[in-house]
Order: structure tokens, then sequence, then C-alpha cells
């Protein structure tokens, strides 16, 4: 049978073995989020037929590098963060129990999943972390709307859309000014493009590569010109 009933002591030994340790504290949120994800998964089919190891082991260990390299792309202070096709929180929900900056929004269509994560979201209690139920390409109008800013400073994306139309669609939604240019940052299974076929108005930055599912991932960033 498999398990289904994360705790602290097993997620802390999960990361470890993956190589980016948390404390107690993340661990409890972790596991928290790990539990409601399973009993949600089996009405709802959020990650396929799957366990919380396998979960942690194949999806939330993206998060678990991302908050690190987060933290080094030299973000603003407070940055407007939007995490496209967010789907069931992976990998924005265990993000935000290891990486707090900014105020970050999940935005997923699919009203399912968008009141799962609103559900989870409710009992971890994390700051400024927030769900979008709608499209993409209404979530800056509406909040700037409710006193947020017009343009985002990071857009992440795994999978929402192929990368080169991802870009495209996002250059006029991030902020462009002298001290600032607005970011977006990808998750892939293949290592960052060559120059040449990365679109006009876009510069590519930091890229990294980490352990995941006996493979090797990579995030890569893109600056907006």
């Amino acid at each position: 049978m498999p398990d289904t009933s994360p705790t602290r002591e097993a997620v802390l030994a999960a990361a470890h073995r993956l190589g980016r340790d948390v404390d107690p504290a993340q661990a409890e949120l972790l596991a928290a989020y790990l539990d409601q994800l399973m009993k949600w998964n089996r009405k709802m089919n959020l990650v396929g037929p799957s366990d919380w190891r396998t979960v942690f082991d194949r999806l939330v260990v993206d998060s678990l590098f991302l908050a690190d390299f987060l933290a080094g792309l030299g973000l603003p202070e407070h940055p407007l963060c939007l995490d496209f096709g967010a789907g069931a929180g992976l990998p924005g929900i265990p993000l935000r129990v290891l990486w707090r900056q900014g105020d970050y929004w999940l935005v997923e269509v699919r009203e399912k999943r968008a009141t799962f994560m609103k559900s989870v979201l409710g009992r971890l209690k994390l700051p400024v972390t927030n769900v979008f139920s709608g499209r993409a390409e209404d979530a800056l109008d509406r909040l700037s709307r409710s006193g947020h800013q017009a343009t985002a400073d990071l857009i992440l994306s795994r999978a929402f859309m192929p990368w080169q139309k991802l870009l495209d669609f996002i250059h006029p939604m991030l902020r462009r000014e002298p001290d600032h240019a607005g970011m977006a940052v990808i998750l892939s299974n293949d290592p960052p493009p060559a120059e040449t076929d990365i679109p006009e108005g876009w510069r590519l930055g930091d890229v990294a590569s980490y352990p995941a599912a006996g493979g090797e991932r990579y995030f890569w960033s893109f600056m907006a010109e």
C-alpha cells in the first residue's frame, strides 16, 4: 500500500536525500501540503496515480532548488510574481514555504484546481501568497484594478506553453524601468537555448541545473529588454 500520510520527519528525510535540507517548520508545512494534495488527488486526479514520496521526488524537488535560484536573481525587495499554469500548486506552493519574497500569485484558469490551491493556502497561512482564478492574460489587469502594480517583476512557468511562445506572450506584462527589468523563469528538462534561438526583446540571464528524478533539470532566466 502506498504511503499517503506524510509526516514532518519523513519530509525532512526526503529533502535530505535529495540534497536540499529544510528546517522542521518548513517540513511541517510541506507535509501539510502533500497530505492535502494526496487527499484531493483521489477525487480530482491532480498529479496522476501517485504516493506522496513520488510526488516529492519528482515534483516538489523543483521547488526546493528553485527557492535558491530565485534568491540569487537580484529581484527587487518586494517583487510582484506571477506563476502561470499553477495547476495543483507546483512549483508555487512548496516554493513559498521556502522563499517568501514579494507578492506571489498562483494563476490558474481551471476552477477545481484553483479551489484546491485556495483550500491549501487557507490551511498553510503562507504570507502574501494568493490564487488568481482566471486566464493568464487577464491577471495583471484585474490585479492592477485592486491596487497592485500594472506590470510584473517575475513570471514563472513550467509547461504553461512552449517557451518561445511564452516569451512573446508575457513580454508586455513585465516591468521595464532603467534600474530594473522584469524577468521570466522557465523550468525545463533541457539545457538553455542558443542565443540565436532567443526571441527579440529578451536576453538570457542566469541558468542553473539540478538533479531530479534520476536525471538533470534546468532553470532558465530571461531579462526583458
